[in-house]
């Protein structure tokens, strides 16, 4: 639309508000779609537009090169299948020009800008509590007075203003990618300095080394940057995409990242090398980002070890490409994992470095000095330049939301003060303390994770269908509770740990804004599991809100939307989706099998030092036993195992994973060992067992490859209850010596009656009739105060020393508690680990549950404390602890 006609949309100075239902900032794809959202529901609307079009940051950023990273169909609107036939992308990455006439187009189509004040900026945001309204002031024409308050303002839309001295002393031209001149600049013949290599950077400088006269690219830190192969649409994903849109476009709003791409199973450690080259390979050809960071294995963006087969691989392209070594050592990153910071898709960018033309200043080696009158200066040169480009990105996610305008919500609360030190917010939508305020992709959602486009349409329906469902019942406010938004961001953090994310300094997390609080402001749990938790809060009687109205009483449904870690979420999720039959319905047999085949499916674990096989005396025949032993040279401290499956399931090879784990976590040797089972072998079978067991190791031990001496026992639930019971029967029997126990959501007694058994009794796999069924098959009722079987009523006195791990959704873990609490009382030197989140599975779902690492971790440092060695494995060792800073032995911790 020309200018002139859009200057007519815009209102003239006035001083009566203009009354609406509900205000929106900013017209692009959010804004845009919630005119329209607003408009069907019945809901009067004003969107007001700093700039003169429709657009957002498409109407800004005009720069060179300027494309979206996501594939076109898949960046698209997809609430109307007529829109989507009426519109054709001319490139699988649709240039500025093209995405802007998108915008118009569906602006024209709806006729959407007749509720659009272009040129308009909120200069004051205020909530009136008697009027429950708020009340905005523009600058340019009348105020507005509004219900509800939605800001839909983008994440990047904020530029970050030079942090250079001298800037205005400069007398040739300076541009800012963010903020391109609309009618372009002719940059023939000049003298050019690109500062900055992220995105916009990386797309411009290859057109603006085609101009230049020269080009002098300065760099602070280098980013990964894949090819983009654009062109014409891929012909597999369309072929998708036309066979059946509806389930195209709905498996990409149930994915992790909004495009229709699976969740990868196989982990890098699985495949060889030559096939995570051939994986590599085909994702480097077919040019597409969500492909290279999501679909090569399924630990890359969680593991250090199987991010760094990525990097590696990326750096070779790198050293290939660039024909000068320094040059592409200087353009190689080496500070995060890959996908920590945003990557970037290029078009000829690494071979631009090979232009004569251009030059690249490595700003960690010199830094700028000072911008002059005639160019750039740095620590090791002066660089003279006609232009200065500035690619230096924006202030993300909030810079956008709080340079709009002070936004003062209830009691006179300040948004700016309430986020000093970081955003918070409930499920990125709203903020306590701010009644009828909305934010469109806001911290706290998966907005710049995601495509934003499914996203951004999943908030605004969100959003427009609980306002009218407030509209009908009669309330007339909304608002998050304190204990929501405080449940939320700590899911918020659980997720963090999740990912490689926090490892790396980036706009993600505020690092490249001078004096911003840094923290992981997008959602990492995934667009899927999003929107599922978003549909949670609907289902739960808006869980999380208070609802109130002049008419209706008052709704308050307080609570924490999700309590589980993210992955245990997941896990339950698809458990309870599979309708499998109560294992306690199958039978001992049945139940064997079924968790026979269950172990099956699952990989075994990281490769170790060597696996051995064997039996060994029983206390009534013999028993099998697996040795699993580390990488480095012997001999090492035994810990004799034992498995969980409330002595009736398993044996000595079904937590391989976990003892895998361990070992690599410890350096020590673990000897797992297959004891008798219930009801063929009904109590004390499995005790007894486990005694005879650890006695015979502890005589055998360096027959065995392990050190003489005392020995360690650890186990996992029933498995627990036997290394308890061996602690306590070594005491009273004369041995053998046992330098410490490890009790992973121990069984301790017979009682049902503790409240964990009550709050957990369904939805957690183990269940509170699950335990009936393994008490009554292997233990009977007039048994079950023995010691042997309940060890809490035991003596607990002069036992070795114990950590004890239980978890918060465990029907064991108040029994757990009081086991730790009663060795302590007796001087028993004890640790307690309760896992907020977590469920009885946990820590032995080694390769699903990430959030079991931290935890395993802790573990394995305990037994060595227990063995007398420093708790971290040293040199030689497989478990990367290599690094110098905290949040890298986390992460290092997760290979």
């Amino acid at each position: 639309m020309p200018e002139a006609m859009v200057a007519t949309r815009q209102s003239k100075a006035g001083g009566t508000p203009q009354q609406v239902d509900v205000a929106v900032v900013g017209a692009g794809f959010a804004g845009l779609y919630l005119l329209h959202r607003l408009r069907k529901a019945g809901l009067s609307a004003v969107a007001l537009e700093e700039a003169g079009d429709v657009g957002g940051t498409w109407y800004w950023n005009r720069y060179p090169g300027a494309r979206c990273d996501i594939q076109t169909i898949d960046y698209s609107y997809t609430f109307d299948p007529e829109l989507e036939n009426a519109w054709t992308w001319s490139e699988k990455y649709a240039t500025q020009p093209e995405i802007l006439r998108y915008l118009g187009f569906v602006a024209d189509r709806y006729d959407l800008r007749r509720d659009i004040r272009f040129r308009t900026k909120v200069t004051e945001a205020r909530w009136d509590e008697a009027a429950e309204r708020w009340q905005l002031t523009t600058d340019n024409g009348a105020p507005v007075s509004c219900r509800h308050y939605i800001m839909a303002t983008g994440c990047l839309s904020a530029p970050k203003p030079p942090e250079i001295d001298g800037v205005n002393d400069f007398r040739g031209k300076v541009y800012f990618t963010g903020r391109w001149p609309h009618d372009g600049v002719d940059l023939a013949g000049k003298r050019v300095a690109v500062i900055g290599t992220g995105s916009s950077a990386i797309q411009s400088i290859p057109l603006i080394a085609e101009q230049a006269s020269h080009l002098t690219v300065f760099q602070r830190t280098p980013n990964f940057a894949l090819p983009a192969h654009n062109g014409p649409a891929p012909d597999d994903r369309m072929s998708l995409l036309r066979a059946d849109r509806d389930a195209y476009r709905q498996q990409a709003r149930q994915s992790m990242a909004g495009v229709p791409y699976p969740q990868q199973t196989v982990v890098s450690w699985q495949l060889s090398d030559a096939e995570r080259r051939e994986r590599f390979e085909r994702a480097w050809a077919a040019g597409d980002l969500v492909h290279i960071l999501s679909q090569l294995w399924a630990d890359q963006a969680v593991d250090v070890d199987g991010n760094k087969i990525v990097q590696d691989l990326i750096r070779e392209k790198i050293r290939a490409a660039v024909k000068d070594p320094e040059t592409a050592a200087a353009l190689t990153p080496d500070d995060h994992p890959f996908g920590a910071k945003r990557p970037c898709l290029e078009t000829n960018y690494y071979a631009t470095y090979n232009r004569p033309n251009v030059t690249l200043v490595n700003l960690r080696q010199e830094p700028i000095k000072a911008i002059t009158a005639d160019g750039i200066t740095t620590s090791k040169r002066s660089v003279d330049v006609d232009v200065i480009v500035f690619a230096t990105g924006f202030d993300a996610m909030t810079g956008a939301i709080r340079a709009v305008h002070p936004i003062t919500g209830r009691g006179g609360k300040s948004l700016t003060d309430v986020w000093a030190q970081g955003p918070q917010s409930y499920l990125g939508l709203t903020v306590e303390g701010f009644p009828n305020f909305f934010m469109i992709t806001g911290p706290g959602s998966p907005s710049v994770l995601s495509n934003m486009a499914v996203s951004i349409e999943q908030h605004v329906d969100w959003v427009v269908d609980r306002l009218a469902a407030l509209r009908d019942a009669g309330f007339t406010t909304i608002e998050p509770t304190t204990t929501a938004q405080a449940g939320w961001t700590r899911h918020m953090a659980d997720c963090a740990m999740l990912t490689l994310h926090r490892l790396a300094n980036t706009w993600y997390t505020g690092a490249n804004v001078p004096g911003k609080v840094q923290g992981l402001m997008p959602y990492t749990g995934g667009v899927g599991p999003y929107r599922s938790i978003c549909d949670e809060v609907i289902s739960r009687g808006m869980l999380g809100f208070r609802l109130t109205g002049p008419n209706v009483a008052t709704q308050c449904n307080d609570g924490e939307v999700v309590r589980l870690q993210p992955d245990v979420r997941l896990v339950l999720n698809l458990l309870a989706s599979l309708n499998l039959p109560p294992i306690e319905s199958m039978g001992a047999i049945g139940a064997r099998a079924f968790v026979g085949e269950f172990n099956k499916s699952r990989p075994a674990g990281r490769p170790i030092g060597e696996i051995v096989d064997g039996r060994l005396p029983g206390a009534d025949g013999p028993l099998p036993y697996r040795v699993y032993k580390p990488a480095t040279p012997g001999p090492h401290p035994v810990v004799v195992y034992f498995h969980g499956g409330g002595w009736v399931l398993g044996d000595e090879q079904s937590d391989e994973p976990f003892c895998r784990d361990m070992v690599r976590r410890t350096g020590m040797m673990f000897v797992s060992v297959g004891y008798r089972h219930a009801p063929e072998h009904r109590f004390p079978a499995a005790a007894e067992d486990g005694y005879a067991a650890t006695r015979w190791i502890s005589e055998h031990a360096a027959e065995l490859g392990g050190l003489p001496g005392p020995v360690l026992v650890a186990g996992w639930s029933a498995g627990g209850n036997i290394a308890a019971v061996t602690c306590q029967l070594a005491r009273d029997r004369g041995g053998p010596q046992i330098a410490g126990q490890l009790l992973v959501c121990p069984v301790t007694d017979c009682s049902f009656e503790r409240p964990s058994y009550n709050d957990n009794a369904t939805g957690y796999f183990l269940t509170r009739s699950l335990m009936y069924w393994f008490w009554d098959l292997y233990c009977s009722p007039d048994d079950r105060s023995d010691p042997r079987v309940s060890p809490l009523r035991g003596k607990v006195d002069r036992l070795p020393p114990a950590f004890v791990v239980t978890c918060e959704f465990d029907p064991l873990r108040d029994e757990g508690i009081a086991y730790a609490e009663a060795m302590a009382a007796a001087g028993v030197p004890v640790e307690q680990l309760k896992a907020h989140g977590h469920f009885h599975s946990s820590f032995t779902m080694v390769d699903v549950v990430i959030t079991g690492v931290q935890g395993r971790v802790q573990m394995a440092q305990a037994l060595r404390r227990f063995a007398g060695l420093p708790p971290e494995v040293r040199s030689g060792d497989e478990t990367g602890h290599r690094h110098a800073s905290p949040g890298h032995e986390i992460a290092a911790a997760a290979s």
